[in-house]
Formats: C-alpha cells, sequence, structure tokens
C-alpha cells in the first residue's frame, strides 16, 4: 500500500473541495494572499457575491499545530475546514463547517452559520478575487492580494 505525503493528501483533498463548490456554482481561487498576510487554502465565489473559505487539514497533527484559522474568519461569509476520509471529525470546532474529501469527491458535513462581511470588504475581496483570476488566466505569475 501506498503511504501518501501530506502535501499529496492536501492536493486531494483541495482538489475534491473544488470539484463540490463548483457543483455549488461556486468558482474558486486557491492559494490566496490575503491582506492580513496569511494563505488561505481555498476562496469560493458564489452567484450572489457569497464567499466561503476552506481551510484544508490533512492530518490530526496538521491540525493541532493550525493557530492562524480564526484570522480567516474577517475575509469570508462562511469557513469550513476540510479534511480527508477517516479524519476525526470531533476534533473540528462545532461553529465552522466542515467538508470531507478526498480527490475525486467530497461532502459538506456540517454547514456553518452565516457570517455578513461589511460592504467594503466585500467590494474589496470581489475586486481582488477578479484580478487575482484574470492574473492566472495570463500566466502573469501575480497571485494577487488581498486589501484590508
Amino acid at each position: 500500500m501506498e503511504t501518501r505525503t501530506r502535501p499529496q493528501i492536501t492536493s486531494e483533498v483541495t482538489e475534491g473541495v473544488c470539484r463540490l463548490l463548483y457543483h455549488h456554482q461556486m468558482a474558486c481561487l486557491t492559494e490566496l494572499l490575503l491582506g492580513n498576510g496569511r494563505r488561505l487554502d481555498v476562496l469560493a465565489l458564489g452567484a450572489k457575491g457569497e464567499l466561503w473559505a476552506v481551510e484544508v487539514k490533512s492530518s490530526v497533527e496538521d491540525f493541532r499545530v493550525d493557530q492562524k484559522w480564526q484570522s480567516y474568519l474577517e475575509y469570508c461569509d462562511r469557513f469550513f475546514f476540510a479534511v480527508p476520509m477517516g479524519f476525526p471529525r470531533e476534533l473540528i470546532p462545532e461553529n465552522v463547517g466542515l467538508i470531507v474529501a478526498d480527490r475525486f469527491e467530497a461532502a459538506i458535513i456540517r454547514q456553518c452559520e452565516e457570517a455578513s462581511l461589511s460592504g467594503a470588504r466585500r467590494k474589496k475581496l470581489l475586486i481582488s478575487f477578479g484580478q487575482t483570476a484574470a492574473a492566472r488566466l495570463q500566466g502573469s505569475g501575480n497571485d494577487g492580494v488581498f486589501i484590508t
């Protein structure tokens, strides 16, 4: 049996999450640098302008050492952890969403309460989302930075 590395697991879970969110009519960008200097695994944009943030955790150890996830809450309407199949779900805080995923599929196990971004923050995020997506399509190498 092949042992997968932490980066492989993270990549597989991220791929499954993006497939799931696409089926929810959301566009995804991965590995985004936010205005607070943190890098978010996935930011998804819905048809009504809603923004969902997803932090991927490849293992229990990865989850336990993460001290930064709460800094993402001010950049989204909903926040989720995405974990691989078999991850102990009881470790994930009750006040956030939970997605279980592998490379091929994913499921929202627990939805979370919707928070509402301020109008100014939402506008800045939406503009930055579009600029980042366009820069990546053009191959400019500019990952974009969200302005706070």
